[in-house]
C-alpha cells in the first residue's frame, strides 16, 4: 500500500472541495487531509478515491462520500476522551476519522462479511477501535451509556434503544426518512427524559438493517 506524493495531493484538493461546501472544522479537514482513502479502493479505482462521492464496497453497501463523513463528525462535536458509538462500520473509513478525533470509539456493524474485513484492515492501519458485529439499532446497551451516538446508515425512525444510550448531554447523529432519502437529525438528550431535535439538510444513506431499522 503506497501512499505518494500524487495522493497526498489529491487529498488536498479534496480538503479544499470541503471547505468550498462549508466544513469548516479545521481538526476534520486536517484528518481527512491525512487518512489515505484510496487504501479502501482497488487500484483501478483509484481516481475514484479522492472524489467527493460514496462508493460501493461490497455486501450492498458503499464507503460514504467524505463529505458526509466530514458533516456528520463536525455535528457530533467530538471532544478527545470521549465514548462514541458508530453504528454501521461499514468500509472503516469513518471510524478512522472519528478515532484522529480523539473519540473512544465502539462501532458495530450488521454484515458480518464487511464486520471480518474491516476488523483485520484497520489495524494494519494502526488503528484499534472496538470492533462488535451485530444488529446497531439495538446500540451497545452493555457498554452504555455513551457521550456521542453516529449512526452511518438511514433509519425509518429515531430508535428509542439509541436514546436511552445517551449520557445526559450526550447527541446522536442520525439520517432519518424513508429508503430514498433522510434528513440528518442531531438529537440532544437535555435530561434524563427530554431531548432536543435539530433537522439538517437532506441525504441518501444505504438502509439501516436491524430489528429498529429497516428489516
Amino acid at each position: 500500500m503506497e501512499d505518494s506524493y500524487r495522493h497526498k495531493g489529491m487529498r488536498r484538493q479534496l480538503v479544499k472541495v470541503l471547505q468550498k461546501k462549508g466544513i469548516t472544522d479545521q481538526r476534520i479537514l486536517e484528518i481527512i487531509g491525512k487518512i489515505p482513502r484510496h487504501f479502501f479502493f482497488e487500484n483501478a479505482l483509484v481516481e475514484h478515491a479522492y472524489e467527493d462521492k460514496a462508493f460501493p464496497i461490497g455486501a450492498g453497501q458503499t464507503i460514504s462520500q467524505p463529505y458526509t463523513v466530514a458533516f456528520q463528525t463536525e455535528l457530533l462535536q467530538i471532544k478527545p476522551g470521549e465514548k462514541v458509538l458508530e453504528i454501521g462500520t461499514g468500509s472503516g473509513y469513518q471510524a478512522m476519522v472519528l478515532v484522529d478525533m480523539g473519540a473512544d470509539l465502539y462501532t458495530i456493524e450488521y454484515q458480518k462479511v464487511l464486520y471480518e474485513r474491516t476488523k483485520s484492515f484497520l489495524p494494519k492501519l494502526g488503528y484499534q477501535p472496538n470492533f462488535f458485529f451485530g444488529d446497531g439499532s439495538k446500540g451497545l446497551s452493555r457498554f452504555a451509556p455513551f457521550d456521542k451516538i453516529i449512526v452511518t446508515a438511514g433509519a425509518p425512525t429515531v430508535p428509542d434503544a439509541l436514546i436511552d444510550q445517551l449520557n445526559i448531554g450526550g447527541c446522536l447523529v442520525i439520517p432519518v426518512g424513508n429508503q430514498k432519502t433522510q434528513q440528518m437529525l442531531r438529537v440532544t438528550k437535555t435530561d434524563k427524559d427530554k431531548i432536543r431535535n435539530e433537522v439538517f439538510h437532506d441525504f441518501k444513506f444505504v438502509p439501516l438493517l436491524g430489528s429498529d431499522g429497516w428489516k
